[in-house]
């Protein structure tokens, strides 16, 4: 079907000033913060304290993440079960520290690995939006993300390695 002859200057939706207040997704890397959006069409940059506000609201998401990673490592250092006692010592009971009346080692245990899950769900989540945030292209955007981790580390991260487990972000 041929285009050529439609009238294209009655953009639904877009307001008054039809492609010029749009979203600008650029696919190469740029420092041109025109019409910038953030991974949502809510998230547009249309000025420079919008832009500043946003930078540091990017370099606070990027140091939350890894917050995050932090309270993952706490929790799974964290002993969520009193040690096993050979077959010939004591058995657990239901007064055992840590389970509540009517509860035992196993639902303990998956109950732990739940919570486990739900923290790695939430991460990797995370971790992705980030990865989405840094795909603006934009050079602000990504000085922001990498300040951010750094920042993030920085504060969170003293007691462990500066390898990372995933490739996001």
């Amino acid at each position: 079907m041929d285009h050529s002859q439609m009238d294209h200057s009655g953009h639904m939706g877009h307001g008054g000033d039809g492609m010029d207040d749009m979203c600008s997704m650029s696919m190469l890397f740029t420092w041109d913060t025109t019409n910038l959006c953030i991974v949502f069409k809510q998230w547009h940059i249309r000025s420079t304290p919008g832009l500043i506000a946003s930078l540091i609201a990017v370099v606070l998401i990027a140091m939350g993440y890894e917050g995050l990673r932090a309270t993952c490592r706490v929790y799974e250092r964290k002993p969520s079960l009193p040690p096993r006692k050979d077959a010939h010592e004591e058995t657990v009971t239901e007064t055992t520290p840590f389970l509540r009346p009517g509860q035992n080692r196993d639902h303990l245990t998956r109950h732990s690995h739940l919570i486990k899950s739900l923290l790695y769900g939430f991460q990797n989540f995370y971790a992705f939006m980030l990865m989405l945030v840094f795909m603006t292209y934009n050079g602000w955007v990504m000085v922001a993300v990498s300040l951010g981790a750094f920042l993030g580390y920085y504060v969170f991260g003293n007691h462990t390695s500066a390898t990372k487990e995933t490739a996001c972000h």
